[in-house]
């Protein structure tokens, strides 16, 4: 149930009381989403407070989960602790005015920020069941977005194709902004999806995702928009990349660490003379957030567990050229890397 998260959460603080104010951290105990609320968590239970907007819906959503929902004092959220001792809030997620205004209010306040990051980082069946599928309508709508690139659509024209049918096929909304970049566009990571125009023998790269019950999917792909004989180093490239995607699928276990499942696909890149072009890490914890625990990069001494969602993302990227990347969704299962986003992978010439 619901509430055994809040519990958890509450018991790992050591503290009187634990509130709850930020969005995707509200959701995580309530599965409730709402633009304003307040999770308040005692010894005596969880209490989702919340405006006139939401009262009726969250009452109906929360039914039996062990959650109370009530409307919130007309003295303001605060004031539900106001004169109590210990008070937990995940620090990292509120503004300085709000931890000073709850400072004036209680004896002490402490942080639960690596609570629910522990927590969160692990995700349980139903978790998993929301992030699978929104795998699936990723994959379905890449798939039926192949046949829509047309010689003359601007990127901004495939993003909107690719995030209809995303919609079409049971998202409730894009986990991120969609890279959609066409030819020497792909050289940046992060490409800013514009008006460039769709030209024969141009590189696509993609990279897109999809929310559904709360939980996101994150995928990439690059292919190429006709063959027009000029792209023999983007072809040896693309097998390299696949090669360190597909190497860190095979290798990457529970109990390594990030820093070690990122060493994986950069030393496949590293034998072919790429590495100092991967750019970024491997590979980011997915689940409400687009980019959550655990990070897979060269530094990180995060430790892998079953049950954890992130992705594996190696990519090249040469400057005013082009640039690859080949990404999928995963989680770790039986110690061992289960995709979750399957669509081909092998090299598309459309």
């Amino acid at each position: 149930m619901l509430i055994e998260r809040s519990k958890k959460i509450f018991n790992a603080t050591g503290a009187d009381k634990l509130i709850v104010t930020a969005p995707d951290l509200r959701f995580y105990l309530t599965g409730f989403a709402s633009s304003d609320g307040l999770v308040l968590v005692d010894e005596n239970g969880a209490t989702f407070y919340t405006d006139a907007r939401y009262l009726e819906a969250a009452s109906a959503a929360l039914s039996g989960t062990g959650i109370e929902v009530k409307e919130p004092p007309r003295a303001g959220y605060l004031s539900l602790v106001e004169g109590s001792g210990r008070v937990a809030a995940a620090l990292s997620r509120i503004t300085a005015d709000e931890y000073i205004a709850l400072s004036k209010k209680v004896v002490e306040v402490t942080d639960c920020t690596a609570a629910f990051t522990a927590e969160m980082g692990v995700k349980d069946d139903g978790e998993l069941a929301a992030i699978k599928k929104a795998c699936e309508i990723a994959d379905k709508a890449f798939e039926d977005m192949l046949g829509a690139f047309k010689e003359g659509m601007t990127e901004n024209d495939a993003a909107a194709e690719l995030e209809y049918r995303m919609r079409k096929f049971g998202a409730s909304g894009t986990s991120f902004e969609t890279i959609m970049a066409f030819g020497e566009g792909s050289s940046v990571p992060h490409h800013e999806t514009g008006f460039r125009t769709l030209r024969h023998g141009d590189i696509i790269l993609m990279d897109f995702g999809c929310k559904w019950g709360g939980y996101c999917s994150d995928c990439t792909r690059t292919f190429l928009f006709g063959d027009d004989k000029k792209h023999e180093d983007f072809k040896k490239a693309y097998a390299k990349v696949l090669e360190a995607h597909m190497a860190a699928k095979e290798k990457i276990c529970d109990g390594m660490t990030g820093a070690e499942a990122d060493a994986i696909a950069r030393n496949v890149l590293k034998e072919g003379g790429l590495d100092k072009y991967f750019t970024h890490s491997l590979g980011h914890g997915i689940g409400i957030n687009i980019h959550e625990f655990p990070r897979l990069a060269p530094k990180s001494s995060a430790v892998l567990k079953n049950g954890m969602v992130f992705s594996d993302e190696p990519g090249v990227y040469f400057e005013g050229d082009f640039g690859i990347r080949i990404e999928d969704s995963v989680t770790l299962s039986d110690g061992k890397v289960v995709s979750l986003t399957n669509s081909d992978k092998k090299l598309i010439v459309l």
